[in-house]
Parts: structure tokens; sequence; C-alpha cells
């Protein structure tokens, strides 16, 4: 995994920014993103404080961009997910003021969408 220090700007603001990009072989729905919100906050102990919001672009794009995009409030912060339904390809930021195990997050996004092959960074 990559660790890189984005900037030195607020070092008196704690932030962790994760993002994880890979190819998915699972399905992919409006009701598996839930279940992945579900699983990524509880698996990782990061609260809630609404439900997350789920968009599909049902054709109002480039054909090429068709697929879903989806958000979580976290108390400390976010998750935001955009999935591609052609070429099933996901990329993924969870954005915290809150420390969180990026290796046990990365090997989540891993296993619940079954990714062929990935990549993440922490910065």
């Amino acid at each position: 995994m990559n660790r890189i220090a984005l900037t030195s700007i607020a070092p008196q603001i704690y932030r962790k920014r994760l993002l994880v990009e890979g190819y998915y072989r699972s399905a992919l729905d409006h009701d598996v993103l839930l279940a992945w919100f579900a699983d990524i906050t509880g698996a990782l102990g990061l609260r809630t404080y609404g439900a997350p919001i789920i968009h599909r672009t049902s054709g109002e794009g480039k054909a090429a961009n068709e697929g879903y995009d989806g958000f979580v409030s976290l108390i400390d912060s976010g998750i935001y997910i955009a999935a591609w339904v052609q070429p099933r390809f996901l990329s993924t930021v969870l954005y915290t003021c809150a420390d969180f195990d990026e290796d046990r997050a990365v090997e989540e996004v891993r296993k619940f969408f079954d990714l062929a092959e990935h990549e993440a960074a922490i910065f």
C-alpha cells in the first residue's frame, strides 16, 4: 500500500484518507452498496449519523461512466464509492478524523467486492 503524506497544512487536525480502487467480480447494485456501507463501518467501528445515499446514473451521462455513486456520513467524516458497471471498476475513499485499521479496511473492500486486482493508498 502506498503511504504518502498529502500535505503539511493544518497538522493540528488529524485526518486519514484511504483510497482503494479495483476491478470487482461480485454482484453490484443499490442493495449491495447499502450492505457494503454497513459492513465496512461495522468492521472498522466507524459510526454513521445518517443513512447512505446511493445514486445510479441510469443513462444520464456517458455510457462509459454508467454505474453508481454512494456516500455515507460518519461522525468523523465520510465514505464515498464510485462503481462503473463496465469495466466493473470501483473507487472508494474513506476519509476520517479518527484512526482506523487501514490494512483491515483494504481487506474488507477486497473481500466484499471480490476484487480481481486492486491498489490502495493511505494519505
